[in-house]
C-alpha cells in the first residue's frame, strides 16, 4: 500500500492533518500530525501535500538499525532500539519524521490511512 497525492485537489482544509492526529494520538490537534500542507503562496489555492511513501531512506540511514520495514513495506520506528539521535529526521527527504514533546522516539507515518479516508476532495488516495 502506499500514500498517493493528487496535489491540484488539495484545498488546505488540513482535515487529513486532524484525521492523523486523532488516529495516532487521539488528540484533537493537526500540529501533532506527521503530514505536511504546504501553502505555496502567494498563488491562491495552491498546496502541496508532504506525506511519507515508505521509500526507507530513514532506515538506511538510522545507525542504531532502529527502523524497519513490515511485511507490508510500511517502516517503522522501534522506540525501544532508538537512541534519539534525529538523523533520520534530518535524513527524511520530504522532512515527515517528526519530533513530538517528550516521545522517546520521532515519529512518521505508518500508513494507516486515516488521512486518506478524511479527505473531502480525494486529494490524497491510499491505493493498494
Amino acid at each position: 500500500m502506499e500514500l498517493q497525492t493528487v496535489h491540484d485537489k488539495c484545498s488546505g482544509c488540513a482535515t487529513c492533518r486532524l484525521a492523523c492526529a486523532l488516529e495516532n494520538f487521539r488528540e484533537v490537534k493537526p500540529s501533532l500530525a506527521v503530514l505536511r500542507i504546504e501553502g505555496r503562496f502567494p498563488a491562491p489555492g495552491d498546496y502541496r501535500i508532504h506525506v511519507c511513501d515508505q521509500c526507507g531512506a530513514c532506515a538506511e540511514i538510522c545507525p542504531e538499525e532502529a527502523i524497519h520495514q513490515t511485511d507490508s513495506g510500511v517502516f517503522l520506528i522501534d522506540e525501544d532500539t532508538c537512541t534519539g539521535c534525529l538523523v533520520c529526521v534530518a535524513e527524511c527527504p520530504y522532512d515527515v519524521i517528526v519530533v513530538r514533546g517528550n516521545a522517546p522516539a520521532p515519529i512518521k507515518c505508518t500508513l494507516c490511512g486515516a488521512c486518506a479516508v478524511a479527505c473531502p476532495r480525494d486529494a490524497i488516495l491510499l491505493t493498494q
